[in-house]
């Protein structure tokens, strides 16, 4: 079952840095889903100056407790990057 995520980082001053320090392992994550094909894409949301203030992404999942697994267990959750996350259901279009 494919989810879509959207995670908005925190607002407050040192939200940056904390997406700084935990972005290589959670982009080492990231790369071991997309090899195992449960990372479909994923990418940084950023505002109208070009920071990053949040992440979007569509995985793939058996369902929505195994989501919340993967996330609870993400760097960027762990690390208190991601305040506030929305979880979708998702279906990929099928455009070849």
């Amino acid at each position: 079952m494919q989810f879509l995520i959207i995670a908005y980082d925190g607002t407050d001053e040192g939200a940056l840095d904390r997406r700084m320090a935990a972005r290589e392992p959670h982009l080492v994550g990231a790369r071991a889903m997309k090899a195992n094909g449960s990372m479909i894409v994923g990418g940084a949301i950023l505002d109208d100056d070009g920071r990053m203030v949040g992440s979007s992404c569509i995985v793939e999942f058996p369902d929505r407790a195994a989501v919340d697994a993967w996330l609870a267990a993400d760097p960027y959750v762990t690390e208190g990057v991601w305040q506030k996350i929305e979880v979708k259901p998702f279906r990929c279009a099928p455009l070849g």
